[in-house]
């Protein structure tokens, strides 16, 4: 049966707006000159690899919506990647997205991002070892590769692998940086902790901690993520608010850890 204009604009909205490894969106950048970015080499320590089932819930231009997402997380040796499926009821699979690379000092150091949208051109991000750049197939932009920088994708899981490092740090009001690229270009995005909280999954009540992800203006959209340090940190939470107050919330349902 066909989707009417409205449901299917609600839809596209919130799907093509989404990356989960989980879906991030861009923000404003903090540092004035975005090439600027800071190095910085922290303890990490890499979640297990592991398969994890999301549901999906949202408010969009009046609408409730739901869907799903399935995260596989593999880390082995020196090698790692991270790749997320989303469907939406009614449209089936409307989001593909790839970081793959290397594990170095800096923890992941990807080589490759790729995202592919809902009725859209793949786009490729390459992180060239060799030449020490960044480039898109996006746009004509490109970035200098000091050591740390990460991707859309890949992103969380990093900051996983740096609360885990640095448990005894990660606590309320500390702040973390990190230089993140995505399909077209690539800015600096600061993750603040906000504290402990105990949440709802599927899973049961989970003993989380809270981190905030908010643009300086409050104009941008906001992302809360919620870590389970009692589940390898993995994220059991993750709410994306727009300033209008429309959301997109992700729930753990489930995990299958894979042997390493």
């Amino acid at each position: 049966m066909p989707i009417s204009t409205t449901p299917r604009r609600a839809l596209s909205r919130l799907f093509c707006s989404l990356l989960l490894s989980m879906a991030v969106l861009s923000l404003p950048a903090v540092a004035a000159d975005p090439t600027e970015h800071p190095v910085v080499k922290r303890k990490v320590s890499l979640a297990p690899s592991a398969e994890l089932h999301y549901s999906i819930e949202a408010q969009q231009s009046g609408l409730h919506l739901n869907g799903e997402a399935l995260v596989k997380w593999s880390a082995a040796g020196n090698k790692y990647s991270v790749t997320t499926e989303t469907r939406a009821m009614m449209l089936g699979k409307i989001l593909e997205t790839t970081s793959e690379g290397d594990i170095d000092g800096y923890g992941l150091a990807p080589t490759r991002f790729v995202e592919k949208r809902f009725r859209r051109e793949a786009s490729t991000t390459t992180f060239n070892r060799e030449l020490n750049t960044i480039n898109f197939t996006q746009s004509t932009e490109n970035y200098p590769l000091k050591g740390g920088e990460q991707d859309r994708a890949g992103i969380i899981w990093q900051l996983i692998a740096v609360a885990r490092g640095n448990a005894d740090k990660f606590t309320a009001g500390s702040e973390w940086l990190f230089f993140v690229a995505g399909p077209r270009d690539a800015e600096q995005w600061s993750f603040k902790v906000v504290g402990r909280e105990k949440i709802k999954t599927k899973q049961g009540e989970v003993n989380a901690v809270h981190v905030l992800r908010a643009p300086a203006d409050d104009k941008g959209q906001k992302l809360d993520i919620w870590l389970a340090p009692s589940s390898d940190w993995y994220p059991a939470r993750l709410r994306f608010t727009d300033p209008d107050g429309d959301f997109i919330e992700q729930t753990l349902d489930n995990v299958n850890k894979k042997p390493a």
